[in-house]
């Protein structure tokens, strides 16, 4: 138990403000790899048995956010994983493990990764939020930019509802007429 918490106080200041790690107990360790936006992005946990670290981790990829990764590839992930934690028994091996995904990813996400009937996971409400956050301000980035004076100019024609009134935008004929001059016409044979 001694290792356990060593190991522990070191994971944790390694990995301290990575937004992909995650520490779910204090046996159990989460690490996402990839982008998340894409489909090959995936959750690993890892979580220490009573012998640990004399006895391998428990690797486990059968959370909901895998469900788009085919079987045989989470199969495949354990299967290596555990294969590289048999040379770490008797040490601290977690954070060997994270990394060895990390430098492995492309290898790990290769052929059949990906199940055949997948559609990406729909936004959570506050992902949605911040989507249209995020196109709102690219929308007034490109914005033009008006003076004070437009601006009050503008305030200047709503009325109290904040609307238009109607006939805002009808030519005025009159004043058109007087600004362009009329055609007049001079007749020579009088």
């Amino acid at each position: 138990m001694e290792l356990q918490e060593e190991e522990r106080e070191v994971i944790l200041s390694i990995y301290e403000g990575d937004p992909a790690f995650n520490q779910l107990s204090p046996i159990t360790f989460q690490y996402k790899y990839g982008n998340e936006e894409g489909p090959k992005s995936f959750l690993l946990e890892i979580s220490w048995g009573d012998n640990y670290p004399n006895e391998k981790p428990k690797i486990n990829m059968d959370t909901f956010y895998n469900k788009h990764i085919a079987d045989s590839a989470k199969k495949r992930i354990c299967e290596k994983l555990l294969e590289e934690a048999e040379q770490y028994l008797g040490g601290a091996m977690t954070y060997s493990l994270i990394e060895y995904v990390k430098e492995k990813f492309d290898e790990l996400t290769a052929d059949g990764f990906i199940e055949n009937n997948f559609t990406p996971e729909p936004l959570s409400i506050d992902e949605a939020e911040e989507k249209e956050t995020q196109e709102i301000h690219t929308k007034l980035e490109k914005k033009v930019h008006l003076t004070k004076a437009q601006k009050r100019k503008q305030w200047d024609r709503v009325d109290s509802k904040g609307e238009k009134p109607r006939g805002w935008n009808w030519i005025d004929v009159v004043h058109h007429l007087t600004q362009t001059g009329s055609k007049q016409t001079t007749n020579d044979n009088e």
